[in-house]
C-alpha cells in the first residue's frame, strides 16, 4: 500500500503545482495546459479570469487529496481496497465541485 501512498500524495502535490502558475496568470492561452474551451481561448482576459478562478481550486483540491492520501494510510483496519477507493472520493468529489464552480463561473462572465 507504500506505493499508492506515494503515488497519490504526489499526485496530489502535481494537481497544487499544476494551479500555482495558473493562478499567477504565467500561462498563456493554449491547448494543453489550463481550462482550455472555446471561450477562453478566443479571449485572452477571459482566459486568465477563469483559469486564476480554477487554479484555487484544482489546488484546494490537491491539497484534500494530498491530505487524504496520507491521512488515510493511518486508518487502522483499512484495506488496500479500502483506501483505493476513500482516496478516490477525496479526490473525485472536490475536484468535480471546483470544475463545476468553475463552469458556473464562466457562464456568469462570459
Amino acid at each position: 500500500m507504500e506505493i499508492l501512498v506515494v503515488l497519490f500524495l504526489v499526485s496530489g502535490l502535481l494537481q497544487v503545482g499544476l494551479a500555482l502558475p495558473l493562478m499567477a496568470e504565467k500561462i498563456k492561452p493554449n491547448l494543453w495546459y489550463g481550462f482550455r474551451v472555446k471561450q477562453t481561448l478566443e479571449d485572452p482576459a477571459l482566459w486568465y479570469a477563469v483559469n486564476r478562478y480554477g487554479a484555487k481550486r484544482l489546488l484546494v483540491s490537491g491539497l484534500i487529496f494530498a491530505a487524504a492520501s496520507v491521512g488515510l494510510y493511518f486508518v487502522p483496519g483499512l484495506s488496500v481496497d479500502g483506501y483505493a477507493i476513500a482516496c478516490l472520493i477525496a479526490f473525485g468529489v472536490p475536484f468535480t465541485i471546483g470544475m463545476s464552480q468553475t463552469w458556473q463561473y464562466l457562464k456568469q462572465i462570459s
